[in-house]
């Protein structure tokens, strides 16, 4: 059964997403307070996790970027805060998705599957490694080093960086991208793999400022370039 972390301080929110993830199957466990989520997970960890922004004492972003430092759970914003600059900063900090408040319940199980059917595509992928240069793959393990250093990435890093090495010296637009990763069914746009990309970036650039191995091609896409 997919276990299912709801953190959020609204008594109403947590009681209302518990009943829907109940009534769908999944097993339910609720956090208030943004450190109650972290030790919950690292006892009893999830498969997913609904995050709110807004929790008392440590806020969602923070607790994000504190489960990214040792973990690819997963993760979904759920936040009352609707600026463009939220939602990318939410991306930026390691969620996989952002969903703004008010929802509607299908929207939120349609995120929520979307984002688990790629974390089951990924464990089913045939075992192999792939490489360019000083970047390598094991997708099995879900293992990327650059010059022999591990580097953590969360799910969609990980599976936008598959595609790219798939297809290193290849030109992929946008669009073939947020269909291979996101799904031809996603709810998102490209803004959010352009969070992607600049993640991406930050982690295997030297400079990301001046990218050398994640080429943009203006007005088509992406390359991985071959080093």
């Amino acid at each position: 059964m997919t276990r299912v972390l709801i953190v959020d301080d609204d008594t109403g929110i947590r009681e209302a997403l518990s009943l829907l993830l109940c009534s769908e199957g999944y097993e339910v466990s609720t956090a208030v307070t943004g450190h109650d989520a972290l030790e919950h997970f690292s006892y009893d960890g999830a498969d997913l996790i609904l995050l709110d922004w807004m929790l008392p004492n440590m806020n969602g972003i923070d607790v994000c970027r504190e489960l990214r430092k040792g973990s690819d759970v997963p993760i979904i914003m759920v936040s009352a805060k609707d600026h463009e600059a939220d939602k990318v900063l939410g991306l930026e900090m390691g969620a996989d998705d952002y969903v703004t408040k008010p929802f509607s319940g299908r929207e939120l199980l349609a995120r929520i599957r979307a984002v688990l059917r790629g974390r089951r595509a990924n464990s089913v992928s045939i075992s192999t490694t792939l490489e360019t240069g000083c970047l390598r793959m094991d997708v099995d393990q879900h293992h990327v080093t650059l010059n022999g250093e591990k580097i953590h990435l969360p799910l969609k890093e990980f599976e936008l960086l598959q595609m790219l090495l798939r297809n290193a010296g290849r030109v992929l637009t946008r669009q073939q991208l947020l269909d291979r990763v996101w799904g031809v069914d996603r709810i998102g746009d490209v803004k959010t793999l352009d969070v992607h990309i600049r993640r991406l970036r930050a982690k295997i650039e030297p400079n990301p400022k001046e990218p050398h191995r994640i080429l943009t091609i203006r007005g088509v896409g992406y390359k991985l370039q071959q080093i």
